[in-house]
């Protein structure tokens, strides 16, 4: 049953006179209250929730009914469920608090809907007001709102089910059924009429006790059924009213004030009076029925509404324990969760425990066996000495025999020394003495050819690490203490002789970046070198390990191989010169700081050369590539060819490419002002000031003529020493280049006074720039100045540094 919201019934002209009172204003728009019968020009229009179809309804009514005011109705249907938080619930069951919360939000919904329709009207230049009602089946509402406000004429945008060819009701159906016949009304379906209810009586009821016509609302208001039913008793009280009303007036003509008696003959008149008593009577008659209709659906809106009650109650009291059993349940869970925590971290203490202590026994138990092993051993060894004892005499015996054969050997070396020195015409008196006691060699430690031997498994090619024309070189176990065993190709006395001179040498050498002579083998002509785990740096030029070495390694590598050729050169009483100076002799230690290694004891006196050697044959194919031009082309051995090795793999370092023709390709691309071109970027982000500095200093060594090649100097060792650690250096800031922020290798003075990279400004200048880097003024001319002094002050800078390694 509707639950319709009245108001007191206004003057017809009075329609739009709602709009001063608050409750006319929607949503900051002004809705008008329109009052009065349902009757003269106003046009009603159903409106629902689809604004889409509501649109062209509205449209369908502007353009059929022009200038007319339009009274759009709207029956709101609440909805019977209300949305909790224990799921959605019946109304009765719900809080009050959540159901007018609820309700009031619906309202909102309402009004800014109905308030997007008045906008429409408005933008037609329309007048429309508002009637709205709340009841539980729309379709019952409307005809309500029909009867109720005595609307006449109505637009529906709906179709009758009996134009679909449907036997189900509908809201269409419902209103075109339940009308009372004095409406006009018209159904519309998308902007088309689609059918036409002609009204088939007039409008003739005008009761004076009670006014059936009220305004427009526009508020909600909540209706009990304690309220329809009560409305439903004032419609049949009213209806009694007029009914009584309309008997008396047909008994007193004179005191009949709704209906008209027409003139005439008393035949027609009496006729006429009865034909409107029995409509009266047939209107009051439905009415009684549509009023116990409606008592009756609220009876068991009541039934239902106990009914739903007693379950909410019911299903509350249900909920309540179960309530309390979940907050219980969450708590022991909770506990239970915590104490799971506590056992589990327990549990992993235990485990780290038990494989400490598991460690720790494995670890005993290896010791237990250790010290097994170590008993056992000095068991033996306790026997062998008892046996070795007896040995003695004899060892002794054969110890002077091998005395004997010494001094004999002794005299033939001799008597090739002296023959060696008449063919090398060596007048220095010292050098005699160098030579003359052989027996200086054997003051380092002395290996047996048995411990060798122990040590390589008899020189097993499995403990081969390198081969060469002087020989092989073996790795080795030598107490406790991994070496490299060089076995020399010794195949007569001559050389034997430069075996001797050799390890002369090789047992004064101490040097950081020399590779240490410890021992020696005079029986079989074996040396015993330190070893280095590292590898040789060919293997990490070739076999595409070189990723590994980052620019900073790569400088303190050249850095380290200046400093051991520099103190070759400048050993006492003679010079040594390596002679061999290739990738493949340069050792890594694994902090990748590098030693060299088969270095060749060609003595000179300053200002004097060597014949290449023939010591070690020839050095290979892969030596071409470091070997000296101009010792090729004359045969003579200097220091400058050490030099010029020295640059080529300076060279090779920076740029990472091995192959022939590197000198000639990096010199192009110099001069050219395009050095980042070649720099090996796998190695980093190179220093620009670092790279190209190595690259002129490489070029410089690797000059065909030997006189244009620098010399390996102290402060040009300090220099190389202190790159790889310029970038963590405070660096003066007139040192660097104001374009690139770098330390400048070429200052040139520009015409605006300031000093700048000689590459950089060139290119600046070169781009067609007439103005100075640095106050953006043009410049008086494009010429440059070498800075020398500047430059002077940076070199001597670099080469002081001194770094203090952690």
């Amino acid at each position: 049953m509707a639950a319709l919201l009245a108001h007191p019934p206004r003057p017809t002209e009075d329609l739009y006179s709602g709009l001063s009172s608050p409750a006319a204003s929607l949503n900051g728009f002004d809705r008008p209250v329109i009052s009065g019968t349902g009757g003269g020009d106003t046009v009603y229009v159903a409106v629902g929730k689809s604004v889409e179809k509501t649109a062209a309804l509205l449209q369908w009514t502007f353009s059929m009914f022009p200038g007319r005011e339009i009274c759009l109705i709207h029956v709101h249907r609440p909805s019977p469920l209300i949305p909790t938080l224990l799921g959605k619930l019946p109304a009765t069951r719900a809080s009050p608090v959540i159901v007018a919360a609820f309700r009031n939000e619906e309202r909102e919904e309402m009004e800014k809907l109905l308030s997007t329709y008045l906008m429409t009207c408005s933008r037609s230049r329309v007048k429309a007001g508002i009637i709205t009602a709340e009841a539980g089946e729309v379709q019952k509402g409307i005809v309500n709102l029909v009867n109720l406000h005595t609307i006449t004429k109505l637009v529906v945008g709906a179709i009758p089910d009996f134009m679909k060819g449907k036997k189900n009701s509908c809201k269409a159906c419902h209103v075109s059924k339940h009308a009372p016949s004095f409406c006009e009304m018209w159904f519309v379906d998308k902007g088309k009429l689609i059918w036409t209810k002609q009204a088939s009586a007039s409008l003739r009821i005008h009761p004076p006790s009670c006014q059936l016509a009220t305004s427009f609302t526009d508020n909600f208001r909540s209706c009990s059924l304690d309220s329809v039913q009560n409305e439903a008793e004032c419609i049949k009280s009213s209806f009694d009213v007029l009914h009584s009303h309309s008997i008396s007036s047909s008994m007193s003509p004179s005191s009949c004030t709704g209906i008209t008696t027409l003139t005439g003959p008393s035949g027609s008149s009496t006729l006429r009076a009865k034909s409107e008593e029995e409509h009266l009577c047939i209107q009051v008659a439905e009415l009684h029925g549509e009023v116990d209709e409606s008592k009756d659906e609220a009876n068991q809106e009541l039934l239902e509404q106990k009914t739903l009650e007693d379950e909410a109650l019911e299903a509350i009291n249900e909920v309540k324990p179960l309530e309390s059993a979940y907050s219980v349940e969450v708590k022991l869970r909770i506990d239970a969760e915590d104490e799971l925590t506590i056992a589990i971290q327990e549990q992993e203490k235990l485990l780290k425990e038990r494989e400490r202590i598991s460690h720790e026994l494995q670890k005993t138990m290896r010791n237990i066996a250790v010290l097994d092993s170590r008993v056992h051993e000095a068991n033996r060894r306790r026997e062998e000495v008892a046996a070795e004892l007896k040995l003695i005499q004899v060892s002794i015996a054969t110890l002077r025999k091998e005395r004997q054969k010494l001094q004999g050997q002794k005299t033939e070396a001799m008597r090739w020394l002296h023959r060696w020195k008449s063919h090398e015409q060596c007048e220095d008196e010292n050098e005699d003495k160098l030579f003359c006691s052989v027996e200086d060699v054997y003051e380092m430690q002395e290996f047996s050819l048995s411990d060798l031997e122990s040590a390589t498994c008899c020189f097993s090619e499995t403990f081969s690490i390198g081969q060469g024309g002087y020989g092989v070189v073996y790795k080795g176990e030598i107490l406790n203490k991994t070496v490299a065993i060089k076995k020399l190709n010794l195949f007569n006395t001559k050389r034997q002789l430069e075996f001797h001179r050799e390890v002369l040498c090789l047992g004064r050498l101490h040097h950081p970046h020399i590779v240490e002579l410890i021992g020696v083998c005079r029986e079989s002509w074996l040396l015993v070198y330190e070893y280095l785990s590292g590898g040789s740096l060919r293997e990490h030029l070739l076999d595409n390990n070189i990723n590994t070495l980052t620019w900073k390694v790569r400088a303190q590598i050249v850095a380290d191989i200046a400093s051991g050729i520099l103190y070759l050169h400048s050993f006492r009483p003679k010079t040594i010169i390596h002679g061999n100076l290739k990738p493949e002799n340069i050792l890594l230690d694994p902090q990748n700081r590098c030693k060299i290694s088969d270095y060749m004891d060609h003595m000179l006196t300053a200002g004097h050369a060597a014949r290449c050697p023939s010591f070690r044959g020839g050095s290979g194919s892969s030596g071409c590539l470091y070997n000296d031009p101009e010792t090729h082309r004359t045969g003579t051995l200097t220091h400058k060819s050490d030099i010029y090795s020295f640059g080529i793999i300076t060279l090779q370092l920076v740029t990472g490419k091995t192959h022939g023709g590197l000198v000639g390709e990096v010199r192009r691309t110099l001069s050219r002002g395009k050095v980042e071109s070649i720099l090996d970027f796998s190695a980093g982000e190179w220093s620009a000031y670092v790279a190209r500095r190595l690259v002129e200093l490489g070029l410089q060594c690797c000059e065909l003529n030997s006189r244009e090649r620098p010399e390996l100097t102290l402060s040009l060792v300090k220099e190389l020493q202190c790159m790889p650690f310029l970038e963590e250096l405070t660096i003066p800031s007139f040192f660097l280049c104001p374009i690139l922020r770098e330390i400048m290798h070429d200052p040139q003075v520009a015409a605006d006074g300031f000093t700048y990279e000689g590459e950089a400004i060139r290119e600046w200048l070169g781009n067609g720039h007439e103005t100075s880097p640095m106050t953006n003024a043009k410049l008086s001319d494009v010429n440059l100045t070498p800075n020398h002094s500047l430059r002077l002050v940076i070199q001597d800078w670099i080469a002081n540094l001194k770094i203090t390694s952690g």
